[in-house]
């Protein structure tokens, strides 16, 4: 048996490759994104009533891993990329059928030309496909006492340090949200690198928006270095 989806809507977000994305939504209150609905289903009715929700859960699809296909076992960078899991006893983008689950808050609905939904903390690569939205409920989705496996907690947080250059970067680059900054902070202080690479002298990048930031991290802390202008696909 075999079932063919149609996305109703795309992301619209800062983050432009996968690298830096945050590993679980919310992590990164400042990710701004939007929800464009696609036709037929960006008629204001079909989200009538929806502001009542403070948040939503998404089903989208991993567009960008899809065709790698999957694995039976996964190492999740939760357990330092050598412990390994089945695929089902984790969150990783290399499924069966892949699709993703995502809960974002809801900070707003534009209907003026057509439907946009505003949302905080996303977690969702520009372009995904969004095949489904679901209002949150707390009384029946919030378990407090839930067993959470090997995830027993958020990810430590690093100190996040601007040099001087990075400093003078974002200052020459008026045109970037206000609270680009705090975006970046949210990002780093994770330490966004694969669990397997811990070479405090190497220099990564993450794209957000059209740029380039570039970061360094040792054990104590994470250096922002420069902003620079993101290379062209």
């Amino acid at each position: 048996m075999q079932f063919t989806f149609e996305p109703i809507g795309l992301i619209r977000s800062p983050f432009k490759e996968k690298f830096g994305i945050p590993r679980q939504s919310s992590l990164a209150p400042a990710a701004r994104a939007e929800l464009v609905l696609l036709p037929p289903f960006d008629h204001p009715d079909t989200v009538r009533g929806l502001e009542t929700f403070s948040h939503i859960w998404l089903q989208f699809v991993f567009h960008e891993t899809a065709a790698r296909g999957w694995t039976p076992l996964i190492r999740p960078p939760r357990l330092g990329g050598n412990a390994k899991v089945g695929v089902f006893a984790s969150r990783s983008t290399h499924r069966p059928n892949p699709i993703g689950l995502s809960l974002v808050e809801l900070a707003g609905i534009e209907r003026d030309q057509g439907v946009r939904l505003i949302l905080n903390g996303a977690d969702l690569l520009d372009g995904t496909p969004v095949l489904d939205i679901k209002p949150y409920i707390p009384f029946v989705e919030s378990r407090p006492d839930a067993r959470s496996g090997f995830v027993d907690g958020p990810p430590p947080q690093l100190p996040v340090n601007w040099s001087a250059r990075a400093e003078a970067d974002l200052n020459a680059r008026p045109t970037l949200p206000a609270d680009f900054r705090r975006l970046v902070d949210q990002i780093l202080a994770q330490d966004p690198r694969p669990a397997y690479q811990d070479d405090p002298a190497r220099v990564y990048g993450v794209r957000l928006f059209d740029t380039d930031v570039r970061f360094r991290v040792s054990e104590q802390d994470v250096e922002v270095l420069e902003i620079r202008d993101a290379p062209l696909n």
